[in-house]
């Protein structure tokens, strides 16, 4: 048990500072001028007077990765300039996908769904769950990885992406651009934009939806 506990977290360790490695190099070399937050790396806060900054998670999900059956992981490179989410792609490898701004994917116009199917952390759909399940007869599944998550939204395999909870700008600026671009609606839960390269790098209450969904969905955090 203990050498499996260990083989786990070295896999874990080692996938996070191995894309890390990658990421923040090839950033370095085909965009020299501009700064790198990763999860990974040391905040010396040269980015608040930059305009462009590249903010990576190297490996979102980490522990799902470092479970060789789950496929619920990915790696996000996004770009804001000025605060705002202005690039990114999120790839998913177990799916065998790389998505980003430039190639635009846009959900199905109709899921054929009857009910909205939301997907949000595991930790949270035994409370979160049951408040969407009182205020909008909604389906609720957990899933690992906002990136993951906010792609399937785009994908069309989910209706909603909702975290009620806290994340930091590297779990979403990614996912946000890659959103936007797919004509999805992104803001935090009270309706206020997501905004990027702030001092503190926190961020609570997350939604990345279908756009009619988008007042239902704030309306049930808000009772």
């Amino acid at each position: 048990m203990e050498e499996s506990h260990t083989g786990y977290l070295n896999r874990e360790l080692a996938g996070d500072q191995l894309s890390h490695r990658y990421l923040t190099g090839a950033l370095a070399q085909l965009r020299p001028d501009d700064i790198v937050l990763s999860e990974e790396g040391r905040d010396d806060g040269a980015r608040l007077e930059a305009e462009r900054v590249w903010i990576v998670d190297p490996l979102d999900g980490s522990s799902d990765f470092a479970d060789q059956w789950s496929d619920t992981w990915a790696v996000h490179v996004g770009l804001s300039v000025d605060g705002e989410p202005a690039a990114g792609a999120v790839a998913v490898p177990p799916w065998g996908r790389t998505f980003s701004t430039a190639s635009r994917d846009e959900p199905p116009s109709d899921t054929g769904r009857r009910r909205p199917l939301v997907v949000m952390s595991r930790s949270r759909v035994r409370w979160d769950g049951h408040r969407l399940a009182r205020h909008l007869d909604a389906d609720v599944y957990g899933v690992g990885s906002a990136g993951v998550k906010a792609m399937a939204v785009v994908t069309g395999e989910a209706d909603a992406w909702v975290h009620a909870g806290g994340l930091h700008e590297w779990d979403t600026c990614a996912p946000a651009a890659i959103a936007l671009a797919a004509g999805l609606h992104t803001s935090h839960l009270d309706g206020s934009p997501l905004r990027y390269n702030r001092r503190d790098l926190a961020q609570w209450g997350i939604l990345i939806c279908r756009p009619e969904l988008a007042s239902d969905l704030k309306a049930a955090f808000a009772a």
